[in-house]
């Protein structure tokens, strides 16, 4: 009987996969790949077939064998603007992500990998929740300059996936609650969810709360000015920006739990800017309540910074009043690309087809 689940994360240089037996976890890894393996192929979608031969080295060495699954899932990559969800990997789906149609990534390799797969075994393949994931509204989009249009990119798998988390708890169904999910990493996305859909989005590498490593919205006034300046090119200002930016900037470290030692060794300075990185993310938070018009019915906390219980109760301090509070730390995109294929596996959710969602004409 088949009964197992392959995930498949791919990342620069290397893939994460992961065997599920219903929400169950069999075993999971990490294949790196080195820099002399990678540089033999002209583009990204070139090198799926050699992944593919990683995974199915590992899945024989784990003593699992291909006939044992059910379906296999993969990380999407920078498709189309589509609502979120989980698809079906097909035909006009593959030549997207073989071309990057919004640029080359290595996610770009979790859809094609997935087919290639459970094409032997004549099984579903899906991505779910992809980087491409847009709901956002048409005033979302206006950002004040017409040259320039808010664009929605974030952190869409582990938000939806720790909301339907809290929905659960909440005793409702993801798509019956409104919530804002605060996902706290390397970057900060903060999101108006309503009823499933992602209204808004902060842009973490662009606008919102400054992070561990990037700057968050800045005044324009001042950027332009060091623009001009004459002082930095465009590669340092960028590092800057992001890379160089938030705590790492002040503190000299993107680690929060370095940052967090230092605050509890008493030195001021690291107090004043970890605090001040905690008043930004409440702020965005409260921003976004605004956009679910206050019907909030609960605000969730996720992220590898969700770790920290003295940035989460100083966040806290400032939201409780908004809507009940939720802490989901670190996040697990294997889990979570397993979550989103079980919801069509066990008829909780219709899969949804691509060519369907999206505009094929542009």
């Amino acid at each position: 009987m088949k009964k197992y689940v392959l995930a498949i994360n791919p990342g620069s240089t290397s893939t994460k996969v992961a065997v599920f037996n219903q929400n169950e976890l069999v075993t999971k890894h990490s294949i790196d790949h080195s820099t002399k393996d990678l540089e033999a192929y002209e583009s990204m979608a070139d090198q799926y077939p050699f992944r593919k031969k990683t995974i199915l080295q590992w899945l024989k060495e784990e003593g699992l064998e291909l006939k044992d699954l059910k379906a296999v899932v993969g990380r999407g990559g920078l498709l189309r603007p589509m609502p979120g969800g989980t698809y079906k990997v097909t035909e006009a789906m593959e030549e997207d992500l073989k071309v990057g149609y919004q640029g080359e990534h290595a996610s770009n390799l979790g859809g094609l990998i997935a087919k290639a797969i459970a094409d032997e075994q004549s099984i579903p393949a899906y991505i779910v929740d992809p980087v491409a994931v847009d709901e956002f509204t048409e005033e979302a989009r206006i950002s004040g300059m017409p040259q320039i249009k808010r664009r929605s990119l974030g952190h869409a798998l582990n938000i939806k996936a720790v909301g339907h988390r809290a929905a659960e708890e909440l005793g409702k169904g993801f798509n019956e609650v409104n919530l804002v999910v605060a996902h706290l990493g390397g970057g900060i996305s903060v999101a108006p969810v309503r009823k499933g859909r992602i209204l808004d989005y902060n842009n973490a590498n662009e606008m919102g709360p400054f992070s561990p490593e990037r700057t968050g919205g800045l005044p324009v006034g001042d950027l332009v000015k060091m623009c001009f300046s004459g002082r930095y090119d465009h590669k340092t200002l960028k590092s800057m920006l992001r890379g160089k930016g938030g705590l790492s900037a002040y503190l000299g470290t993107n680690d929060a739990r370095q940052v967090e030692n230092k605050v509890n060794a008493g030195d001021q300075e690291a107090k004043l800017i970890y605090d001040a990185m905690g008043y930004q993310i409440a702020k965005e938070i409260g921003a976004m309540a605004t956009v679910l018009h206050g019907e909030v019915d609960g605000i969730v906390l996720t992220g590898g910074i969700a770790h920290s219980d003295y940035l989460m109760d100083l966040i806290k301090d400032h939201i409780s009043f908004i809507g009940r509070v939720f802490v989901y730390p670190g996040e697990d995109e294997m889990k979570a690309l397993n979550e989103g294929a079980l919801r069509v596996l066990n008829d909780e959710e219709e899969v949804k087809i691509y060519e369907k969602e999206v505009k094929m004409n542009d």
